[in-house]
């Protein structure tokens, strides 16, 4: 079986548009079967996106961007900056690809990447992510550790993930990799946690 976090999807088709506001700004996005959260932007996201600050000019990164809503609204919450997405989900990356020209938006880039592996050498402003949890941990924790090697000093890594999903263990990764006084819980929304790392 093919998960939201594999490269080929052969799930039957079941395309659907969304609209999503939120912090003013309205999204229309293409959703699909196949692909995660495709009934709607799914809380943790929105959590996400209600918190995360993206200063003027800054170079985005969003993991695991699926059909675009976290990225998306990045690059609208930052229209001097530039925002690159990625995906290994082949068709959530077609889908995001949509979704940018559907909004009229010309600073994001959108490719495939197995978390930062196809990005060796290229920095960051802001890092933002809501994991593949059920890719397990292993990955989580890769993502985080490539995170940290490829933010600009000062760059911020925002991550939103359940209590019960493995928050507890991702703020012991994250507290390893950026130090104990920099990691900060933002907030917590039933049961979501928002953290943000800042590389020193």
């Amino acid at each position: 079986m093919a998960h939201y976090y594999s490269k080929e999807q052969q799930v039957v088709h079941n395309r659907r548009e969304l609209t999503f506001d939120l912090r003013g700004i309205s999204l229309r996005l293409w959703s699909d079967a196949g692909v995660f959260s495709k009934a709607s932007v799914d809380y943790g996201s929105r959590v996400l996106i209600e918190h995360m600050e993206i200063a003027a000019k800054s170079h985005v990164l969003d993991v695991g961007c699926g059909y675009g809503p976290i990225g998306l609204m990045a690059a609208k919450l930052n229209p001097s900056g530039h925002v690159t997405m990625v995906d290994v989900n082949e068709r959530a990356l077609a889908l995001a690809q949509e979704n940018a020209h559907l909004n009229g938006l010309s600073n994001v880039t959108i490719q495939e990447s197995d978390g930062l592996n196809e990005l060796v050498g290229k920095m960051y402003d802001v890092i933002l992510t809501n994991p593949p949890i059920r890719a397990g941990k292993e990955v989580v924790h890769r993502i985080f550790e490539q995170s940290y090697y490829q933010l600009n000093k000062g760059g911020n890594l925002w991550i939103v993930i359940q209590k019960k999903q493995g928050a507890p263990s991702a703020v012991e990764k994250l507290k390893s990799l950026f130090g104990e006084d920099s990691v900060e819980e933002v907030a917590k929304d039933k049961g979501y946690r928002i953290y943000r790392a800042v590389k020193s």
